[in-house]
């Protein structure tokens, strides 16, 4: 994911030679600013790998959780539906237990 837009290494700056003329800058000064550059550019990398790695467990983990969210859904539609069915079963047990007393108080019919 990173190297396809990194142009530079670390490696390629450290290896890069510059033309000197007459009036050409310091070769000293421009190698301490390279040795800059490369820890930096080092350092970038190791954070963007670091991040790549944070990212990729995030999304494994998003996943699981979104796996665990519909099994959850799944039981609950189940247990909602077994439930209304039992509170049919109970329903249609307490009308006959009504119809029942009814019929003992008011007389066989």
């Amino acid at each position: 994911m990173i190297n396809e837009r990194i142009v530079l290494s670390p490696e390629d700056i450290y290896e890069k030679e510059f033309k000197i003329d007459a009036r050409g800058y310091r070769p000293q000064e421009v190698d301490n600013f390279l040795d800059l550059v490369i820890k930096d550019y080092g350092e970038f990398i190791k954070i963007i790998h670091a991040y790549e790695k944070e990212y990729q467990n995030l999304n494994r983990e998003n996943k699981e959780l979104k796996t665990q969210l519909r099994r959850l859904e799944t039981k609950l539609d189940e247990e909602e539906s077994s439930g209304s069915a039992k509170t049919n079963i109970n329903n249609v047990d307490i009308l006959r237990r009504i119809s029942q007393l009814e019929k003992i108080v008011y007389g066989k019919e």
